[in-house]
């Protein structure tokens, strides 16, 4: 049980922070624009730059995640082979 909210906690908070890094790249474009006055060049490029940076996010926590899983896996597996070897022995 505390293992799951543990991954609630964080896989959670996976879309705040796609959002936040979009918001972010939005704004520093928006203020670089204002700056030098190049709207909505710089306002574009921010919000590619936090939308790359929310990607980047997504796929460390999707790789984070499958490494997670896959030595679950490996646990449950090794579980059930000395269940079996033990079992196979009576």
């Amino acid at each position: 049980m505390k293992q799951d909210f543990r991954g609630l906690g964080v896989y959670g908070t996976v879309g705040l922070e796609f959002g936040l890094s979009v918001l972010l790249g939005l704004w520093a474009g928006q203020w670089l624009d204002r700056r030098f006055a190049l709207y909505p060049w710089l306002t574009l490029v921010g919000i590619g730059f936090g939308t790359a940076a929310g990607i980047r996010s997504l796929i460390r926590t999707m790789r984070r995640a499958t490494k997670e899983l896959e030595q679950e896996d490996l646990a449950l597996r090794e579980a059930r082979r000395k269940y079996h070897e033990q079992h196979k022995r009576k």
